[in-house]
């Protein structure tokens, strides 16, 4: 779910004193770190810190390299991220004689390399793309809020004369309760487990569908990857203003009304998410484009 509706992060907050200037280059990674996967997966500041159980400046102080964190304020923080301590560190390659074995042929590779690596695993676990007949009638539509993944994937879904499914409400489904009840009551990490359990079920009921998903599915490798083997995906981009104009437009202003700095939170949300909406099997750029030129593009590109 994208949060960039959200009140925003404080803004000064943490702002480094002279005194300051000399911080340790550790603590600077470390607050890099910790922005890059909160901007991952959609957070603000704010809701990071509540989730978290510790106050916004001393998250702020953290992001800015400024706070000398201690470990158990470090645990709740990769608790509320929903990663392990090791990834929020930066390594989660120090569990085992192979991962290490496996990140020094790794280190400094190319993404294309990587990709190239990632897709020969895949064959030899069972995960590959090519592995599912019905991959290429599985069309997914991912990207933020505001690209037209609900508006051209019905358009696409009526002309192929396949089901639609918006992938939150089938989460909402499985769950028996709203996305915002998901939140509100058991956590991001609930939702996270209704999303994988919703996608699994639709992947097991179509072999024919086009799919609206979540812009924050790829905040979670085990279900964007799920996603990747058994569908066709197409990142719908768009402008960052062009994102927000169209939630707007649809008739919620909350994104600017309640969040001065809501541009600044899309655009790192955007930042944080491209290297993964960008592992899609093909991408369409919506910007500047009638409903029609972009509906055009899509059942070109899935018809190939």
């Amino acid at each position: 779910m994208d949060q960039f509706e959200i009140a925003s992060e404080a803004g000064s907050e943490g702002a480094a004193t002279p005194a300051e200037a000399g911080k340790s280059l550790v603590l600077q990674a470390l607050g890099e770190r910790v922005r890059e996967l909160r901007a991952r997966r959609g957070l603000t500041r704010r809701n990071l810190a509540v989730t978290a159980q510790v106050s916004e400046r001393h998250l702020a102080n953290l992001e800015y390299g400024t706070g000398n964190v201690s470990i158990l304020v470090l645990h709740q923080i990769a608790q509320a991220l929903q990663c392990s301590m090791a990834e929020l560190l930066g390594d989660v390659t120090t569990s085992s004689a192979e991962w290490l074995l496996l990140r020094e042929l790794l280190e400094n590779r190319s993404e294309e390399d990587l990709k190239r690596v990632r897709m020969a695993a895949g064959e030899i676990l069972g995960t590959a793309p090519g592995g599912d007949a019905h991959r290429h009638s599985r069309i997914a539509l991912i990207g933020l809020r505001g690209a037209g993944k609900s508006t051209l994937g019905r358009m696409l879904a009526e002309q192929l004369q396949v089901p639609f499914l918006e992938l939150n409400q089938e989460i909402e489904r499985v769950a028996g309760c709203s996305v915002r009840e998901i939140y509100d009551l058991y956590g991001a990490g609930a939702y996270r487990r209704y999303e994988r359990r919703a996608l699994e079920e639709a992947v097991q009921i179509y072999s024919d569908v086009v799919i609206a998903t979540p812009g924050g599915i790829v905040s979670d490798p085990a279900t964007f990857n799920e996603l990747l083997t058994h569908c066709t995906t197409v990142w719908l981009q768009a402008d960052p203003e062009e994102h927000m104009g169209r939630v707007i437009a649809q008739g919620d202003t909350r994104p600017m009304a309640a969040n001065p700095e809501a541009m600044d939170d899309l655009r790192r949300i955007l930042d944080g998410r491209a290297a993964f909406y960008s592992k899609a099997d093909h991408r369409l750029d919506t910007s500047g484009k009638t409903l029609q030129q972009s509906f055009e593009e899509l059942r070109r590109i899935t018809a190939a």
